[in-house]
């Protein structure tokens, strides 16, 4: 731009001294003076651009240690790698031990920022200067209108309009409805068997309870064609963004085309039912959202909004939970003495229950030593090993520069089996949890449900969904975690109490 100028302000001398001279039309001849003058300009100008050049590509700032890796793959292949041979935590604590809490590296075609420790989370999940950055792959699939892309006041807005729906005032509604979901589950895919397969069963109920409080769903042809093209969309959502025919990420657009029209139907025929008094805000997620306005009476969401939105939360309360469930079940099975502590707190809450009474609110308030399992199943093994955001500006953390543009990667191992944090960290010791939710530890340590602004709004309805003889101890990321061969048990039937 400086070059320009100059050459710019060259061009006009020379026009104003041929005008003064009365030439008419530009001469072929250049005379000593214009040659000096043009000389003396790129003495001037190259230096300033050479400078402009050198400035605009090396950053202002000390980069963290590390390397980029190759162009394009990065290190993305290793850690994809680990992940399938649940090393993860392995090898993101081999380049922390390496390079320490602040290092770079290339991670899915993006320059990236590691960072490490209680402190650096705090600074990934407060800064508002970092942006939420999905993998292209999710906000096509899933939609460019929900709250996993949205910033600033969409985000407020959007987040407050779900928080309406999961405020304990609701929850405790929905409680009954979620309980006779479990019953009818459980009599039909676990009594009088000897042996199930965990991982797909604990998909299928979480999918069940979780199709009928967004949409009011029941067992119907409707929700199975759902719940099949769930399936594919969760297929595709980590895939090479790669539209192409007999891809996983092209059946993963299709598929989530069709639940978008199928969410898009149900929603409008939700509207004629709140106008004609036939529903209300607490009968489904998708009637909640069309009862909210704004302050001029407006709808407070649009269409597309509430579509993109109930598809994220299908995919959030649907997965993360029958993740949880299923090592929790991983877990007890090899754990009597942490099963019959459980099971000593469920038979207690029972003698208080008349024959087929659902469980209340109430009720799950008392399930304190479940919910500390699940806690400490969470510290182990969370459903999310880590997430990105992305530097809106330059930024600055521990003496190192994070350039604009430039991804920030957190992983929730590297304080969860921190010794320094959580004594004896390999250990699985629901005690942690007897105080408070986050066992002690400083802020920023426990990351199951995040922090920050975006905390998971749904982390209430998880614990109302959680509370509600395979000794191999294996499992993959892919990305989430995945029980060997699905987690198949065996099961005994325990005797009744005496009176």
């Amino acid at each position: 731009m400086t070059l320009r100028l100059y050459i710019n302000h060259f061009w006009l001398l020379n026009k104003h001294h041929r005008s003064s001279s009365g030439c008419k039309a530009p001469s072929r001849t250049r005379s000593p003076m214009d040659s000096s003058f043009l000389l003396a300009l790129v003495a001037v100008a190259l230096p300033v651009l050479l400078h402009l050049l050198r400035r605009a590509k090396k950053p202002r700032g000390k980069l963290p240690p590390g390397s980029l890796g190759l162009p394009v793959i990065g290190q993305s292949l290793g850690l994809l790698r680990s992940m399938r041979a649940n090393t993860a935590e392995r090898w993101i604590q081999d380049r922390v031990d390496r390079y320490g809490a602040v290092s770079k590296l290339s991670l899915f075609g993006g320059p990236t920022v590691l960072l490490a420790g209680p402190a650096a989370n705090k600074f990934v999940f407060f800064n508002s200067a970092l942006a939420s950055q999905q993998p292209r792959s999710v906000q096509r699939i899933l939609g460019d209108k929900s709250i996993l892309e949205l910033m600033g006041a969409d985000h407020r807005r959007i987040r407050g309009a779900l928080a309406e729906f999961l405020k304990p005032d609701m929850l405790r509604l929905y409680v009954g409805k979620i309980d006779g979901e479990v019953r009818r589950h459980l009599g039909e895919c676990w009594a009088g068997r000897r042996t199930v397969t965990v991982m797909p069963l604990m998909k299928r109920l979480t999918f069940d309870i979780i199709s009928l409080l967004l949409f009011g769903l029941g067992r119907s042809p409707l929700q199975d064609a759902l719940a099949n093209d769930l399936a594919r969309v969760m297929e595709g959502i980590w895939a090479i963004p790669v539209d192409l025919p007999f891809t996983a990420f092209r059946r993963s657009l299709k598929a989530s085309a069709r639940a978008r029209r199928l969410i898009a139907g149900i929603t409008r025929e939700t509207r004629d039912k709140l106008e004609r008094g036939e529903a209300s805000r607490s009968s489904d997620l998708i009637a909640c959202l069309l009862s909210l306005t704004d302050d001029t009476g407006a709808p407070l969401l649009s269409e597309d909004e509430i579509v993109d939105n109930s598809i994220v939360a299908l995919v959030a309360g649907h997965d993360t939970s029958s993740i949880l469930m299923t090592f929790m079940v991983r877990h007890l099975a090899g754990d009597p003495d942490t099963l019959s502590a459980m099971v000593r707190e469920h038979e207690e809450i029972a003698k208080s229950k008349g024959d087929g009474e659902a469980l209340t609110w109430d009720d799950l308030a008392e399930m304190k030593f479940t919910w500390r399992v699940a806690l400490e199943t969470l510290r182990l093994v969370p459903p999310i090993f880590g997430s990105f955001r992305r530097a809106t500006q330059d930024l600055e953390f521990d003496g190192y520069l994070i350039p604009k543009g430039w991804q920030v990667f957190w992983a929730a191992s590297l304080t969860h089996r921190d010794a320094a944090i959580f004594h004896e960290p390999a250990e699985f010791n629901p005690s942690r949890f007897e105080n408070q939710s986050s066992a002690g530890a400083p802020p920023c340590s426990f990351l199951a449900f995040g922090a920050g602004p975006r905390i998971c709004v749904g982390m209430e309805f998880a614990k109302i969904e959680t509370l509600l003889c395979c000794k191999e101890d294996t499992f993959a990321r892919d990305p989430m975690p995945s029980p060997l061969h699905g987690l198949p048990i065996q099961l005994e039937q325990k005797a009744s109490p005496c009176p």
